[in-house]
């Protein structure tokens, strides 16, 4: 279960509302949320891989991680996940997904939308990292190593793209999984939410 670690309508003016339904399945996100380059959103869903993963993450509030990104002037979400995929046959790896997809109550029960608090230059320069690792089509990483950045997994792909616009946001502490199935030493969505580079724009 634990390989599913990371498996957390656009208006274009900058504004995001999610009043449209995606499937049979509703966005979670409020109506009216603007989302911005490099803010980083979380979302836990109500299944028991989620609760097992919060469970794993030290107690933390949610299972999994993404960046928002600007793709031709409309918000997306770049995030790694498993076993979504988009079409018969594609691989688990770095998506882009809408608003509406990522906070869809098919994968999430509560979430939210955190912002860096420092120069909005760098937010946008992680932001156009996090694209630059979608672009290449990267793998998920199902080891969960985070020193390997040819395959990521959610979390480090976020603290990769602020990495790469010269900001740390989640330290060298990397936490022990010891499980018969995976032996990993990661970092939880919990490591760059308790960060104090980053405040809170909205909880739902």
């Amino acid at each position: 279960m634990l390989r599913e670690l990371c498996a957390c309508a656009v208006i274009v003016l900058m504004t995001v509302g999610c009043g449209e339904k995606e499937q049979g399945h509703r966005c979670l996100l409020p109506e009216g949320t603007e989302l911005r380059e490099g803010d980083v959103v979380f979302r836990r869903g109500g299944g028991l891989v989620s609760h097992v993963v919060v469970a794993a993450d030290r107690g933390g509030n949610y299972s999994h991680i993404g960046i928002v990104v600007d793709s031709a002037g409309v918000k997306m979400i770049v995030h790694a996940v498993p076993d979504e995929p988009d079409y018969e046959g594609d691989i688990d790896r770095v998506k882009m997904d809408r608003p509406e997809t990522f906070f869809s109550s098919k994968y999430t029960s509560v979430g939210e939308v955190c912002r860096f608090k420092g120069d909005t230059a760098i937010a946008h320069k992680a932001a156009r990292a996090a694209m630059a690792v979608y672009k290449r089509y990267t793998p998920f990483d199902h080891d969960y190593d985070d020193r390997d950045t040819t395959k990521m997994y959610c979390t480090e792909l976020v603290v990769h793209s602020y990495k790469r616009a010269g900001v740390d946001i989640a330290g060298k502490e990397r936490h022990h999984v010891n499980l018969p199935f995976l032996q990993a030493y990661c970092i939880f969505p919990s490591d760059v939410h308790e960060s104090k580079k980053f405040e809170t724009v909205t909880i739902f």
